[in-house]
Protein backbone atom coordinates (compact mmCIF):
# COMPACT_ATOMS: atom_id res chain seq x y z
CA UNK A 1 0.00 0.00 0.00
CA UNK A 2 1.34 3.43 -0.95
CA UNK A 3 1.87 5.69 2.04
CA UNK A 4 0.05 9.01 1.98
CA UNK A 5 2.37 11.97 1.40
CA UNK A 6 2.92 14.14 4.45
CA UNK A 7 3.63 17.22 2.34
CA UNK A 8 0.70 19.61 2.12
CA UNK A 9 -0.59 20.90 -1.20
CA UNK A 10 -2.74 23.84 -2.24
CA UNK A 11 -4.72 24.48 -5.42
CA UNK A 12 -4.16 28.18 -6.18
CA UNK A 13 -6.76 29.78 -8.45
CA UNK A 14 -5.35 33.04 -9.85
CA UNK A 15 -4.42 34.79 -13.05
CA UNK A 16 -0.88 34.48 -14.38
CA UNK A 17 0.76 37.83 -15.06
CA UNK A 18 4.19 37.43 -16.61
CA UNK A 19 5.56 40.72 -15.28
CA UNK A 20 4.83 42.83 -12.22
CA UNK A 21 4.81 40.34 -9.31
CA UNK A 22 1.22 39.49 -8.51
CA UNK A 23 -1.19 36.55 -8.44
CA UNK A 24 0.43 33.22 -9.45
CA UNK A 25 3.94 34.66 -9.84
CA UNK A 26 3.67 35.56 -6.15
CA UNK A 27 1.64 32.61 -4.87
CA UNK A 28 3.83 29.87 -6.34
CA UNK A 29 7.20 30.94 -4.88
CA UNK A 30 5.79 32.11 -1.54
CA UNK A 31 3.75 28.95 -0.93
CA UNK A 32 6.67 26.79 -2.08
CA UNK A 33 9.05 28.63 0.28
CA UNK A 34 6.75 27.61 3.13
CA UNK A 35 7.23 23.98 2.07
CA UNK A 36 3.74 23.53 0.63
CA UNK A 37 3.19 22.32 -2.96
CA UNK A 38 1.42 24.95 -5.04
CA UNK A 39 -0.81 23.60 -7.85
CA UNK A 40 -1.94 26.49 -10.10
CA UNK A 41 -5.34 26.90 -11.72
CA UNK A 42 -4.94 29.84 -14.16
CA UNK A 43 -7.98 32.06 -14.65
CA UNK A 44 -6.33 34.17 -17.35
CA UNK A 45 -2.91 34.84 -18.88
CA UNK A 46 -1.52 38.38 -18.96
CA UNK A 47 1.79 39.68 -20.24
CA UNK A 48 1.90 41.96 -17.17
CA UNK A 49 -0.60 43.16 -14.59
CA UNK A 50 -3.15 45.81 -15.52
CA UNK A 51 -1.42 48.58 -13.57
CA UNK A 52 0.85 49.07 -16.59
CA UNK A 53 -0.28 51.24 -19.55
CA UNK A 54 -0.81 48.22 -21.81
CA UNK A 55 -0.98 44.43 -21.58
CA UNK A 56 -1.84 41.25 -23.46
CA UNK A 57 -4.82 39.41 -21.92
CA UNK A 58 -6.12 35.89 -22.62
CA UNK A 59 -9.29 34.88 -20.76
CA UNK A 60 -9.15 31.28 -19.53
CA UNK A 61 -12.81 30.95 -18.48
CA UNK A 62 -13.77 28.41 -21.15
CA UNK A 63 -10.73 26.27 -20.42
CA UNK A 64 -11.07 26.14 -16.64
CA UNK A 65 -13.81 23.42 -16.54
CA UNK A 66 -11.78 21.23 -18.95
CA UNK A 67 -8.66 21.75 -16.85
CA UNK A 68 -10.45 20.86 -13.60
CA UNK A 69 -12.20 17.89 -15.21
CA UNK A 70 -8.82 16.20 -15.64
CA UNK A 71 -7.99 16.76 -11.97
CA UNK A 72 -11.30 15.17 -11.07
CA UNK A 73 -10.55 12.15 -13.27
CA UNK A 74 -7.22 11.78 -11.46
CA UNK A 75 -9.00 11.85 -8.08
CA UNK A 76 -6.74 14.63 -6.86
CA UNK A 77 -7.28 16.06 -3.42
CA UNK A 78 -5.86 19.14 -1.73
CA UNK A 79 -5.14 20.34 1.77
CA UNK A 80 -6.05 23.85 0.68
CA UNK A 81 -7.96 25.67 -2.04
CA UNK A 82 -6.89 29.29 -2.41
CA UNK A 83 -8.76 31.74 -4.64
CA UNK A 84 -7.62 35.17 -5.82
CA UNK A 85 -8.61 37.47 -8.67
CA UNK A 86 -11.52 36.21 -10.77
CA UNK A 87 -12.31 37.94 -14.01
CA UNK A 88 -15.99 37.18 -14.55
CA UNK A 89 -19.22 36.01 -12.94
CA UNK A 90 -18.79 32.70 -14.78
CA UNK A 91 -15.41 32.17 -13.11
CA UNK A 92 -16.95 32.73 -9.70
CA UNK A 93 -19.45 29.97 -10.48
CA UNK A 94 -16.69 27.66 -11.77
CA UNK A 95 -14.64 28.15 -8.59
CA UNK A 96 -17.68 27.64 -6.37
CA UNK A 97 -18.30 24.31 -8.15
CA UNK A 98 -14.62 23.38 -7.82
CA UNK A 99 -14.74 23.90 -4.05
CA UNK A 100 -17.88 21.77 -3.88
CA UNK A 101 -16.20 19.00 -5.91
CA UNK A 102 -12.75 18.99 -4.28
CA UNK A 103 -13.30 20.04 -0.67
CA UNK A 104 -12.92 17.27 1.90
CA UNK A 105 -12.91 17.29 5.69
CA UNK A 106 -9.20 18.13 5.68
CA UNK A 107 -9.38 20.93 3.07
CA UNK A 108 -8.97 24.56 4.13
CA UNK A 109 -10.56 27.03 1.73
CA UNK A 110 -8.94 30.47 1.70
CA UNK A 111 -10.85 33.15 -0.21
CA UNK A 112 -9.09 36.39 -1.10
CA UNK A 113 -12.11 38.27 -2.51
CA UNK A 114 -10.20 40.61 -4.81
CA UNK A 115 -12.78 43.18 -5.90
CA UNK A 116 -11.31 46.63 -5.38
CA UNK A 117 -9.16 49.02 -3.39
CA UNK A 118 -9.10 52.59 -2.11
CA UNK A 119 -12.88 52.68 -1.85
CA UNK A 120 -13.67 51.61 -5.42
CA UNK A 121 -14.49 48.30 -7.08
CA UNK A 122 -12.28 47.36 -10.01
CA UNK A 123 -13.71 48.22 -13.42
CA UNK A 124 -14.32 44.55 -14.23
CA UNK A 125 -16.54 44.08 -11.16
CA UNK A 126 -20.23 44.65 -11.74
CA UNK A 127 -22.88 44.67 -9.00
CA UNK A 128 -23.83 41.15 -10.08
CA UNK A 129 -20.24 39.94 -9.67
CA UNK A 130 -20.00 41.51 -6.22
CA UNK A 131 -23.20 39.70 -5.26
CA UNK A 132 -21.86 36.39 -6.58
CA UNK A 133 -18.64 36.94 -4.62
CA UNK A 134 -20.71 36.81 -1.44
CA UNK A 135 -21.81 33.33 -2.51
CA UNK A 136 -18.17 32.30 -2.95
CA UNK A 137 -17.32 33.71 0.48
CA UNK A 138 -19.92 31.35 1.96
CA UNK A 139 -17.69 28.46 0.84
CA UNK A 140 -14.57 29.75 2.59
CA UNK A 141 -12.91 28.83 5.86
CA UNK A 142 -10.75 31.97 5.94
CA UNK A 143 -11.62 35.16 4.03
CA UNK A 144 -9.06 37.98 3.62
CA UNK A 145 -10.72 41.14 2.26
CA UNK A 146 -9.09 44.53 2.40
CA UNK A 147 -11.19 47.36 3.84
CA UNK A 148 -12.73 48.25 0.47
CA UNK A 149 -13.72 44.63 -0.18
CA UNK A 150 -15.10 44.21 3.34
CA UNK A 151 -17.32 47.24 2.73
CA UNK A 152 -18.49 45.82 -0.62
CA UNK A 153 -19.28 42.44 0.95
CA UNK A 154 -21.28 43.98 3.80
CA UNK A 155 -22.87 46.88 1.91
CA UNK A 156 -21.19 49.54 4.04
CA UNK A 157 -20.06 52.98 2.93
CA UNK A 158 -16.27 53.08 2.58
CA UNK A 159 -14.12 55.63 4.34
CA UNK A 160 -10.35 55.52 4.52
CA UNK A 161 -10.01 56.39 8.21
CA UNK A 162 -12.09 57.00 11.32
CA UNK A 163 -13.39 53.47 11.88
CA UNK A 164 -14.14 52.51 15.47
CA UNK A 165 -13.07 49.14 16.79
CA UNK A 166 -16.73 48.21 17.25
CA UNK A 167 -17.52 49.06 13.61
CA UNK A 168 -14.62 46.93 12.40
CA UNK A 169 -15.59 44.05 14.68
CA UNK A 170 -19.22 44.22 13.53
CA UNK A 171 -18.14 44.19 9.88
CA UNK A 172 -15.83 41.20 10.42
CA UNK A 173 -18.54 39.31 12.28
CA UNK A 174 -21.03 40.02 9.50
CA UNK A 175 -18.62 38.44 7.01
CA UNK A 176 -18.31 35.40 9.28
CA UNK A 177 -22.11 35.19 9.44
CA UNK A 178 -22.04 34.56 5.66
CA UNK A 179 -20.42 31.18 6.28
CA UNK A 180 -16.64 31.27 6.79
CA UNK A 181 -15.11 30.42 10.15
CA UNK A 182 -12.65 33.33 10.09
CA UNK A 183 -12.22 36.75 8.49
CA UNK A 184 -9.16 38.99 8.30
CA UNK A 185 -9.84 42.59 7.25
CA UNK A 186 -6.48 43.85 6.04
CA UNK A 187 -4.80 47.22 5.78
CA UNK A 188 -7.00 49.39 8.03
CA UNK A 189 -5.31 52.77 8.55
CA UNK A 190 -5.16 53.95 12.16
CA UNK A 191 -2.98 57.06 12.24
CA UNK A 192 0.60 56.00 11.54
CA UNK A 193 -0.35 52.35 12.02
CA UNK A 194 -1.81 49.70 9.74
CA UNK A 195 -4.16 47.28 11.50
CA UNK A 196 -5.34 43.82 10.49
CA UNK A 197 -8.65 42.85 12.07
CA UNK A 198 -8.69 39.13 12.93
CA UNK A 199 -12.07 37.56 13.67
CA UNK A 200 -12.69 33.88 14.40
CA UNK A 201 -16.08 32.37 15.09
CA UNK A 202 -16.74 32.25 18.83
CA UNK A 203 -13.57 34.18 19.77
CA UNK A 204 -12.82 37.78 20.66
CA UNK A 205 -11.80 39.95 17.71
CA UNK A 206 -8.10 40.84 17.65
CA UNK A 207 -6.51 44.00 16.21
CA UNK A 208 -2.92 43.44 15.11
CA UNK A 209 -1.10 46.74 14.51
CA UNK A 210 2.22 47.67 12.96
CA UNK A 211 3.76 50.97 11.92
CA UNK A 212 3.13 51.79 8.27
CA UNK A 213 6.35 51.80 6.30
CA UNK A 214 7.28 52.50 2.70
CA UNK A 215 5.18 53.00 -0.41
CA UNK A 216 1.91 51.28 -1.24
CA UNK A 217 2.63 48.70 -3.93
CA UNK A 218 0.62 46.26 -6.07
CA UNK A 219 0.83 42.58 -5.17
CA UNK A 220 1.23 43.02 -1.41
CA UNK A 221 -2.21 41.51 -0.83
CA UNK A 222 -1.20 38.47 -2.90
CA UNK A 223 1.93 37.99 -0.79
CA UNK A 224 -0.09 38.33 2.41
CA UNK A 225 -2.86 35.94 1.37
CA UNK A 226 -0.38 33.35 0.02
CA UNK A 227 1.34 33.20 3.42
CA UNK A 228 -2.03 32.93 5.15
CA UNK A 229 -3.03 30.04 2.86
CA UNK A 230 0.20 28.06 3.24
CA UNK A 231 0.32 28.41 6.99
CA UNK A 232 -3.39 27.66 7.39
CA UNK A 233 -3.00 24.20 5.85
CA UNK A 234 -0.07 23.60 8.22
CA UNK A 235 -2.27 24.37 11.21
CA UNK A 236 -0.69 27.66 12.30
CA UNK A 237 -3.09 29.64 14.56
CA UNK A 238 -4.63 32.55 12.67
CA UNK A 239 -3.31 35.46 14.82
CA UNK A 240 0.25 34.09 14.59
CA UNK A 241 -0.28 33.53 10.87
CA UNK A 242 -1.43 37.13 10.30
CA UNK A 243 1.51 38.56 12.28
CA UNK A 244 4.00 36.62 10.17
CA UNK A 245 2.32 37.60 6.90
CA UNK A 246 2.14 41.28 7.84
CA UNK A 247 5.79 41.33 8.93
CA UNK A 248 6.98 39.72 5.71
CA UNK A 249 4.94 42.14 3.57
CA UNK A 250 6.35 45.10 5.50
CA UNK A 251 9.94 43.90 5.07
CA UNK A 252 9.29 43.26 1.36
CA UNK A 253 8.07 46.85 0.94
CA UNK A 254 11.07 48.28 2.76
CA UNK A 255 13.64 46.35 0.72
CA UNK A 256 11.82 47.28 -2.51
CA UNK A 257 12.04 50.97 -1.59
CA UNK A 258 15.71 50.60 -0.63
CA UNK A 259 16.48 49.07 -4.04
CA UNK A 260 14.48 51.75 -5.89
CA UNK A 261 12.21 49.16 -7.47
CA UNK A 262 9.50 50.98 -9.48
CA UNK A 263 6.13 50.99 -7.70
CA UNK A 264 4.35 49.19 -10.55
CA UNK A 265 6.85 46.32 -10.25
CA UNK A 266 5.40 45.39 -6.87
CA UNK A 267 7.53 44.06 -4.01
CA UNK A 268 10.82 42.27 -4.59
CA UNK A 269 10.05 39.60 -2.02
CA UNK A 270 12.69 37.41 -3.69
CA UNK A 271 15.35 39.38 -1.79
CA UNK A 272 14.05 38.11 1.55
CA UNK A 273 12.36 34.83 0.59
CA UNK A 274 14.98 33.08 2.72
CA UNK A 275 13.13 34.40 5.80
CA UNK A 276 10.21 32.13 4.92
CA UNK A 277 12.39 29.19 3.90
CA UNK A 278 14.31 29.23 7.19
CA UNK A 279 11.09 29.20 9.17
Amino acid sequence: MTKESKQKKIAAIHDLSGYGRCSLTVAMPVISALKVQCCPVPTSILSNHTGFPTCFFDDYTDKMPLYLEQWKKLNLDFDGIFTGFLGSEAQIDIVTDMIRNFKTEKTKVIIDPIMGDNGKAYQTYTKEMCSRMRTLVESGDIVTPNLTEACILTGRQYRQTGWTRKELADMAQEIISMGPGSAVITGVREGTFVTNVVAEKGLEVKYLKSLKAGNDRPGTGDVFASIIAAQAVKGVPLPENVKKAAHFVKQSILVSDELNVPIENGVCFEEILSLLIRQ
